[in-house]
């Protein structure tokens, strides 16, 4: 079999435990036929962040670790939910076109771009790679607000709509919750499908971003975060945008969360904290 280079990369600013468990992740995954490189941008506010980066440098080979000019914006996050300065998510946009352009610039096959507070079952990036989609991410589920439903982190349609509806189609709040509910019980069930949104651990073909993918701001567009704009720009050059729904990646969206850090592990067969 054909071995594939894929670059894995990410935008860095967290905190250190779950950072370190990121890494820990990230050091489990299978790499069977494929040459590996790492691209971290070290945005770090706390010290020891940046020293895990460090010492996953020496332990792993091809890591590169970049950093990047510093944004007077505050990010902010807390046990309700994180706060994005406008500034601050064209910033990351910056950050993750060059992780993709550096793809390009090695002639990798893929790049796997993983937001830093998420983990992820040791074949996810050979089950990508393997459903030969040119953009597809792996399933994660969220409690966005506190009290809220679990949901996933893909969509639709529109910023982040989760209810299949033609242009200009009146539903009822029965129907609406219906068809909520119906999409959420089938993304449940272990498989690949189409969705119309994605984002935070998506694996992209370099062939696709050849062709103008990017994550920067379509000016005549008010829709929120790089995510929407990336998924609108890949839809009008023509890629369809897969989930791989049959091993969820666990998302640390709250301090709170690193409870589950362990038992995920466990389940997943890693080692670590």
């Amino acid at each position: 079999m054909q071995e594939n280079h894929v670059l894995v990369a990410s935008p860095i600013r967290q905190k250190p435990p779950i950072l370190e468990a990121f890494l820990a992740s990230l050091k489990a995954l299978d790499k069977t036929n494929c040459r590996v490189s790492y691209l971290f941008y070290d945005d770090n506010e706390q010290p020891r962040s940046s020293r895990l980066l460090e010492r996953f440098e020496h332990e792993e080979e091809d890591v590169t670790i970049r950093s990047y000019p510093q944004s007077n914006a505050e990010y902010e996050c807390d046990e309700v939910t994180h706060y994005w300065k406008e500034e601050l998510v064209w910033r990351v946009a910056a950050m993750k076109n060059e992780c993709m352009q550096q793809a390009v610039r090695m002639n990798a096959d893929a790049i796997f771009l993983l937001d830093s507070d998420l983990l992820v079952h040791p074949d996810t990036m050979i089950r990508l790679l393997h459903s030969n989609k040119e953009i597809i991410s792996n399933i994660f589920w969220t409690v966005w607000e506190p009290g809220s439903m679990e949901l996933p982190q893909v969509w639709i349609q529109d910023t982040y709509t989760l209810i299949p509806q033609r242009r200009n189609e009146e539903l009822t709040e029965e129907e609406a919750k219906r068809r909520l509910f119906q999409l959420v019980a089938k993304l449940r069930q272990p498989g690949i499908y189409e969705v119309g949104g994605l984002g935070a651990c998506t694996l992209i073909r370099t062939q696709a971003i050849r062709a103008g993918l990017s994550f920067s701001e379509i000016p005549n567009l008010s829709f929120w975060g790089e995510d929407r704009h990336f998924c609108i720009r890949a839809a009008a050059l023509g890629f369809s945008l897969f989930v791989d729904t049959r091993k969820p990646a666990y998302h640390i969206y709250r301090e709170s969360d690193l409870a589950g850090v362990r038992a995920f592990f466990k389940a997943a067969g890693i080692e670590g904290e």
